[in-house]
């Protein structure tokens, strides 16, 4: 007669046994990929620290490279500055005041008419560019530009005056006297003209 096993077999403790292992696997793998993802981001962020540190040692090296800022003016080239400042100060109120006579006789030459003559002619430059405004201003008979001279009647007089009006460089013009009378037997009209050099007579050539 043969022998039966009548004892229950193992197949289900072990069955049990692999379904209490298989959290543990889970989380096992879990962690490890937990600690992977964590140690690539480490290696990033040092990657990128160390680059910073390699741009801030080569910004370093190139601040020492520089060369020392240069020294501020000493005393002497300030004093020196100083009087540059003052000579060319001094050199433009001259030219300021300066009067190119050349351009003025050669406009009042252009307006001349041909019958009329010069027998004085006074001229003299501003002091100051302020004389030119204090005088074109007041009700005062300029003196800067006078003139006398003859024609033949007082239209003639009239003519030249008018004529200078529209002169660029002079200003204030004005009849001071025109009387008639004769030279010989030729009756004539004597005048005397003044005016004032306009501002900025001195620019130009």
């Amino acid at each position: 007669m043969r022998a039966v096993n009548l004892l229950p077999r193992d197949g289900g403790r072990q069955r049990t046994i692999k379904k209490e292992s298989l959290p543990l696997l889970v989380g096992g793998c879990t962690g490890l990929l937990v600690v992977a993802v964590l140690g690539a981001l480490f290696m990033m962020g040092s990657g990128k620290v160390a680059a910073a540190q390699r741009n801030l040692d080569d910004l370093n090296r190139q601040f020492a490279a520089l060369p020392p800022p240069p020294a501020g003016p000493s005393a002497a080239q300030q004093q020196l500055a100083g009087e540059q400042s003052a000579r060319l100060s001094a050199l433009t109120t001259a030219m300021s005041s300066r009067v190119s006579w050349d351009r003025v006789f050669r406009e009042f030459s252009l307006v001349l008419p041909d019958d009329v003559w010069l027998t004085s002619l006074n001229a003299k430059s501003p002091i100051s560019p302020a004389t030119n405004a204090s005088s074109t201003g007041g009700s005062t008979v300029p003196s800067m530009f006078t003139i006398q001279g003859r024609t033949y009647s007082h239209d003639g007089v009239a003519r030249l005056l008018s004529r200078l009006q529209v002169v660029p460089d002079l200003t204030n013009v004005q009849l001071v006297s025109s009387t008639s009378s004769k030279v010989g037997r030729q009756p004539v009209v004597e005048f005397t003209i003044a005016a004032d050099l306009a501002s900025g007579t001195g620019s130009g050539s």
